[in-house]
């Protein structure tokens, strides 16, 4: 399996025009991010968990020629705004592409992407085929994926297990059932704000903590604002097993 970080920012973690601050300054390609998305080579299948406003930008960037499915972790609009470019995918393949969320997310796209869905299509619109999960183990194109439940303050939000991978973002809280889905993971990625408290998201320490409390081999930190730092800074100071993720960081694992 192969893994591409599409991007690895947040809504205020994005160069910001006219910023000055330490990060939008900073000459290391790492502290440049797109928001939050990955794109997973497993088994022969080209799998994207979130199409963001950045998702084109990402894809092309990664010379990605083929989509077979996408994951939805929820319906905020930083990880759902680029559905529409899916359609270069559409046209290139001749088929809809399939896509996983739950109820909640699905009615929410639904709504924000009505032209999609109307019985009466515009020619060229994107093609979708809607898939409803839970959070029961389910299968996306030949590929076993377990859904693990986070809260995002009060959301709930979806990460996903594929075999020794976990991926977990937009989370301030996990419970111990769910936990128990993520043991022995060999590989976790977990989202790591900023140092200060923050009310829907996991801070650095708090990331740590997750990270000791589950013991993987290897874990990245993603979804990245401003406030936390400058990569090679924040990185340096952080344990051996643990990296900070930056866009088009790609890991493989067995």
């Amino acid at each position: 399996m192969k893994v591409t970080f599409l991007g690895t920012g947040t809504s205020q973690g994005v160069p910001v025009i006219g910023c000055d601050c330490p990060v939008c300054s900073s000459l290391d390609f790492r502290d440049k991010r797109f928001r939050t998305a990955i794109h997973l080579d497993i088994d022969g299948k080209s799998i994207v968990i979130d199409t963001g406003p950045d998702f084109r930008q990402q894809m092309l960037r990664e010379k990605i020629s083929s989509l077979d499915a996408i994951l939805y972790t929820h319906q905020h609009k930083d990880h759902t705004a680029g559905l529409d470019d899916i359609r270069p995918y559409n046209f290139s393949q001749k088929k809809d592409i399939p896509i996983y969320g739950t109820k909640e997310v699905l009615e929410q796209i639904k709504m924000e992407f009505s032209y999609i869905f109307q019985e009466v299509k515009y020619p060229g619109v994107p093609a979708v085929i809607p898939n409803e999960i839970t959070k029961s183990p389910f299968v996306a194109e030949g590929i076993s994926v377990i859904p693990i439940e986070v809260l995002h303050y009060r959301l709930p939000v979806l990460g996903f297990r594929f075999k020794d991978f976990t991926y977990i973002t937009d989370a301030s809280f996990i419970s111990e059932k769910e936990m128990r889905k993520i043991k022995g993971t060999k590989v976790l990625v977990l989202n790591a704000l900023q140092k200060e408290y923050h009310i829907s998201h996991f801070t650095l320490e708090k990331a740590i903590e997750m990270v000791n409390i589950i013991k993987p081999e290897r874990a990245f930190f993603t979804h990245i604002s401003h406030k936390l730092g400058n990569h090679k800074e924040v990185e340096d100071n952080l344990p051996e097993n643990i990296k900070l993720a930056f866009d088009g960081l790609k890991i493989h694992i067995d």
